[in-house]
């Protein structure tokens, strides 16, 4: 019996539970990487219009992912929701505290093992990565705010969201004397729609060279609420 491709797709992005680009596709499934893309919009938009359904297909910086959507995620259960490698929170939480960020001012607050952790929250879809001078422009996905339990997708909301928990929590008390991670930026760069010359844009990304630091391996341990995140 053949299997429509748009069904072969929603079994395989919700099987593997992570994003996948075109090419990891249509190398895996054994098709052209034109039709994964016609037949990846065909399934986001049944999934848009089907009737009370929990789920939709996101696209993430070019990765693709069948997720909760934000309003039902904001119901489920916590043991229900997918858990992330703890070592990975910390950056997962300044991101979000800092969005947009700067993958090298991230480095610079929590050294070399920046590069992987950015890189393993970019291939399970919770942040999206751009490239900006030098380093990359970091910030939050949908799927970030359906693992975190936040209610809000958009980033300027996410964002305030995030301060709001940690400020509940008392970590963002205490003035100069708090943690440096959790005092917001004095330059912060702008979200989308928050206008800036580019040359300031370029400027900034230029004033934050990647900086190494040798640091400890961490264990892997799953966690997954925005409390743990912060208090990593």
């Amino acid at each position: 019996m053949s299997i429509e491709l748009e069904t072969l797709l929603e079994a395989t992005l919700f099987g593997a539970g992570r994003s996948m680009n075109i090419e990891q596709l249509a190398e895996d499934l054994e098709q052209q990487m034109l039709d994964i893309r016609v037949a990846l919009l065909s399934l986001q938009s049944t999934l848009k219009r089907r009737k009370g359904g929990a789920l939709q297909l996101a696209e993430i910086n070019g990765r693709w992912a069948i997720e909760v959507k934000p309003k039902v995620a904001a119901q489920m259960p916590c043991n229900t929701k997918t858990d992330i490698p703890a070592k990975l929170l910390k950056s997962a939480s300044l991101i979000a505290f800092h969005q947009p960020m700067l993958q090298s001012r991230l480095v610079e607050l929590l050294g070399q093992k920046t590069y992987d952790h950015v890189k393993q929250l970019v291939f399970l879809g919770l942040v999206e990565r751009r490239k900006m001078g030098n380093t990359k422009r970091l910030t939050t996905t949908r799927r970030f705010s359906e693992i975190f339990g936040c209610p809000h997708t958009d980033k300027r909301k996410v964002r305030a969201w995030f301060r709001s928990q940690a400020a509940g929590l008392g970590l963002t008390e205490g003035g100069s004397e708090r943690p440096m991670a959790l005092q917001e930026e004095q330059t912060e760069l702008p979200l989308e729609g928050e206008e800036e010359p580019f040359e300031g844009l370029a400027e900034r990304a230029s004033e934050h060279q990647e900086t190494l630091f040798e640091v400890d391996a961490e264990e892997d341990s799953p966690s997954q609420t925005a409390q743990d995140a912060i208090n990593q």
